[in-house]
């Protein structure tokens, strides 16, 4: 998330009351996630396993919990709990705004959309032309649709990231402040879930078609011409690429990649990145042919023993 003006080190530093390291009027320009950020950006890190990553990641403004040498050419914000200014910042920058309509008023919708009864349209949100948007659909704050997209009914697109810390006292939300981008022509079917990025983009991009009950996390950027059939999960952060068919009840672990013109069969668990351009199944996830040679010798394991008996 870019912030719509500059802010100085100090005046952030000020907002979530913390130390800070590095010149007063050291330009701050946003604040993202480590798979997303830019210069200019925060980064927040609460453990010393992500320290290095985080101090040698894009972002110039680390949010950290232990005052470390500061990187040439960065500066540090040292908070005794980054997660919890993360989200101060987050509010500050983009406070959750209620509405008081269906369709809000700030919403741009194009030429020769159909809006069905009982949609929600938030704030911010943009709709191309020529779209349908079925009844009972709810578009959060700022989601971004193409032209020619169809959006059936029950969806939701825009809903909060699932990214959670453990405390003693429960559970503390990390808040989301991102959107979805919807790109054209995309179909998108009944009852799915669009989640929108913790600070970045959820994306779909142009051609891709999604079935019925589908859930897509936070940060997922989908690619071209992908068809993703019924009751596949797909985890946070996780990259497809162009033209992948994901078949009925396929689940991902988060941050994995899908290599391009991937075939993944139903049912199948894909626990690691995978190579484009094969078919594969199974949890764990293997390519067919390798699983297919596995069952079959799995089946001559009785005549084995039956002929070591004899």
């Amino acid at each position: 998330m870019k912030f719509p003006k500059p802010h100085t080190l100090k005046q952030i530093a000020d907002l979530i009351d913390c130390k800070y390291v590095g010149a007063n009027d050291f330009q701050v320009l946003g604040m993202n996630e480590i798979h997303v950020v830019e210069s200019g950006d925060i980064v927040f890190v609460d453990h010393p396993k992500y320290y290095d990553k985080a101090l040698e990641s894009a972002a110039t403004i680390i949010l950290i919990n232990k005052e470390v040498e500061c990187p040439s050419g960065k500066a540090l914000l040292v908070s005794d709990d980054p997660f919890r200014d993360f989200n101060k910042l987050t509010d500050f920058f983009k406070p959750f705004q209620a509405s008081n309509s269906s369709i809000s008023t700030s919403a741009k919708i194009g030429k020769n959309s159909v809006i069905q009864p009982n949609t929600f349209i938030g704030h911010n949100v943009i709709i191309g032309d020529n779209c349908i948007i079925h009844s009972n659909v709810s578009i959060y704050d700022d989601t971004v649709i193409g032209n020619h997209v169809t959006i059936h009914a029950g969806t939701v697109i825009g809903a909060n990231a699932f990214y959670y810390k453990k405390r003693t006292e429960g559970f503390d939300r990390l808040k989301s402040c991102g959107r979805v981008v919807i790109e054209d022509d995309v179909d998108i079917g009944a009852s799915c879930t669009i989640d929108r990025g913790v600070s970045g983009d959820t994306k779909i991009g142009e051609g891709t078609k999604l079935d019925n009950l589908i859930q897509v996390g936070h940060d997922t950027v989908i690619g071209k011409k992908c068809l993703i059939a019924s009751q596949v999960g797909i985890a946070g952060c996780v990259i497809i690429e162009d033209e992948v068919t994901l078949w009925g009840q396929v689940g991902t672990t988060s941050g994995i990649t899908i290599g391009k013109k991937a075939i993944v069969q139903g049912q199948s668990g894909i626990t690691k990145s995978i190579e484009g351009g094969k078919t594969y199944w199974g949890t764990p996830i293997q390519e067919v042919r390798l699983k297919l040679k596995e069952m079959a010798s799995i089946k001559q394991i009785p005549n084995i023993l039956k002929q070591l008996k004899n």
